[in-house]
């Protein structure tokens, strides 16, 4: 399952897949503030990475809420892996919504920085840490619209690989409704 609608010259494809076998310039992980892998995306973009990426994570040691750092990509077929700190769910009125916000375009400006063409995200947040995926998956499409209308020409292509068929529906109503 693939959609896809455009954002100036910017392919937005959102695609149920296992991120781990994307060929992109970079992978976005799920991160932990700690970034020492964990479950989910960001155990499986390690377990696939290979021992250097947690080597790299290490000298890094940490990463704020909202924010992103940049590592080389070990084994996978991508370039980089953007590691990003989503927010936990804590019912909305602890900033969470801003902070998921600010972890795609703190992501984004890391992509464009490294000079990156193609990139994909997971639904960040939406699993252990418990933010609710049509909401996540509207703060997330109008983050990177908001992004490519004022950095046009930028990426080629911007992909939201999905885990399972709920949050593909959830990013499939919301790019239908916010990517008109």
């Amino acid at each position: 399952m693939e959609l896809e609608k455009r954002i100036g010259s910017t392919k937005i494809i959102i695609k149920k897949g296992d991120i781990t076998k994307e060929k992109v310039d970079a992978i976005v992980n799920a991160a932990n503030s700690r970034l020492l892998g964990g479950g989910g995306v960001d155990g499986a973009i390690h377990r696939a990475a290979g021992p250097t990426l947690l080597e790299e994570c290490k000298r890094i040691g940490w990463c704020e809420p909202g924010d992103a750092v940049v590592t080389d990509a070990g084994n996978l077929s991508a370039k980089y892996v953007i590691h990003t700190v989503g927010p936990i769910w804590r019912g909305g009125a602890r900033g969470e919504e801003n902070t998921l916000k600010n972890a795609y375009i703190s992501s984004l400006k890391r992509a464009m920085e490294k000079k990156v063409r193609t990139i994909s995200f997971p639904a960040i947040s939406t699993g252990a840490y418990g933010f609710p995926i049509d909401l996540a998956a509207k703060i997330t499409l109008l983050a990177i619209k908001e992004f490519l209308e004022k950095n046009p020409h930028v990426f080629d292509e911007v992909r939201l690989v999905l885990f399972n068929d709920k949050v593909f529906n959830s990013f499939k109503e919301a790019l239908e409704r916010y990517l008109k």
